[in-house]
């Protein structure tokens, strides 16, 4: 009986030291982890909207209309050129992939012009679905036009179309309609 209280008491001071280094490396890293997402946000911003020179949220109140409307898309962002005139949006949605959440950001012109998608934080298959963070895949989307929704296909992908990647065609048609919410997003904010 002795050995189980003594074994219990030294198990109970192992998982409060570790609870308690844990804590602690949480509490110190926290800043920079908070500071390295924003910088991947903001790198994602400026890849997808290359015009903009700068970006301000969406106000909270077109954020939340956005999205309870268009429910996978989570951010929306205003892009300003140098003279601070508007020259697009770009939207941040979480369509469900093959493996969960999919971060899909996508960047939208004045003119209704797609200007690009990246994938950010995913669950997808490594070598499949991933492959969606490969130029091969995300320039597909690039001057499509957002006056409808973009398609995917298995093969022969007409100019509505992006082609899906081998064996992850669920992780492409989650991406896709990702793009998909963020043109019916801008669509709703320029009041089409």
């Amino acid at each position: 009986m002795r050995d189980i209280i003594k074994t219990g008491l030294i198990l109970l001071v192992i998982c409060a030291v570790a609870a308690f280094a844990l804590a602690m490396t949480n509490e110190v890293t926290k800043d920079q982890i908070a500071m390295q997402r924003q910088l991947a946000n903001d790198a994602a911003k400026a890849a997808v909207l290359p015009v903009a020179t700068t970006f301000e949220d969406l106000d909270k109140a077109q954020n939340k209309e956005i999205s309870e409307k268009f429910t996978s898309v989570a951010e929306g962002y205003i892009g300003y050129d140098a003279d601070h005139n508007i020259v697009g949006y770009v939207f941040k949605s979480l369509p469900t992939g093959f493996g969960g959440a999919v971060e899909v950001v996508t960047g939208i012109d004045v003119e209704g012009t797609v200007t690009g998608m990246r994938m950010g934080n995913h669950q997808e298959t490594p070598g499949l679905g991933a492959r969606a963070k490969e130029p091969a895949y995300y320039e597909q989307y690039n001057g499509k036009s957002a006056s409808g929704p973009i398609g995917v296909a298995k093969s022969n992908p007409t100019e509505t179309d992006i082609q899906a990647i081998t064996g992850a065609t669920i992780s492409s048609a989650a991406i896709t309609s990702g793009v998909n919410a963020s043109i019916d997003a801008y669509h709703f904010i320029m009041g089409n």
